[in-house]
């Protein structure tokens, strides 16, 4: 891989990326951190990039599969055991707080943010690239290896699962008031 393939890779799509896995880690630093781990596995793999996807899908199935080993390794090491992170059922949770909720944006969007966080971790990912990150159907298909109707059933059941919690938001904020 040339430099000017790398930083036309990197200037296009950073932010993009970047973006991506604040949104799963909610911790900017260690966003950083898994950017700059990204980048070196397009180094690692950029020859056997067979074109077969668009670069965007490309990179974006290589930062999953990072977040992926994030969390792997962050639950290996809260269990200090082997077992496996089961992504069809596990929550993925971080304690940190998102650069939004440092910012202290709209009450709207932190619970909308609190309610993705009880999510399983399919459904958290197909609504962050499909709504955060305006991927299509076909290119979260793709980068997550799976069917468009597993897509769009888990979008299905995420959007269904997201207004069940905030609606019961809206009840408990009722009684307090």
């Amino acid at each position: 891989m040339n430099d000017s393939v790398f930083h036309r890779l990197y200037d296009s799509y950073h932010q993009d990326v970047f973006q991506f896995l604040i949104y799963l880690v909610k911790n900017r630093t260690l966003a950083e951190d898994l950017s700059h781990e990204v980048y070196v596995r397009v180094l690692r793999s950029y020859d056997q990039f067979a074109g077969k996807s668009s670069e965007k899908t490309w990179l974006f199935a290589i930062a999953k599969n990072v977040a992926i080993d994030h969390f792997r390794k962050q639950a290996v090491r809260q269990k200090h055991a082997l077992d496996f992170f089961d992504w069809e059922t596990e929550q993925l949770h971080s304690a940190e707080p998102t650069p939004e909720e440092a910012l202290q944006v709209s009450d709207a969007f932190m619970e909308i943010q609190e309610a993705l966080e009880q999510c399983t971790g399919d459904q958290k990912m197909v609504i962050i690239m499909r709504y955060f990150q305006d991927l299509s159907i076909a290119e979260t298909a793709q980068i997550l290896e799976w069917t468009e109707a597993k897509v769009k059933t888990t979008q299905h059941r995420a959007i269904k699962f997201l207004r069940q919690q905030l609606q019961q938001f809206k009840e408990q904020e009722a009684k307090w008031q």
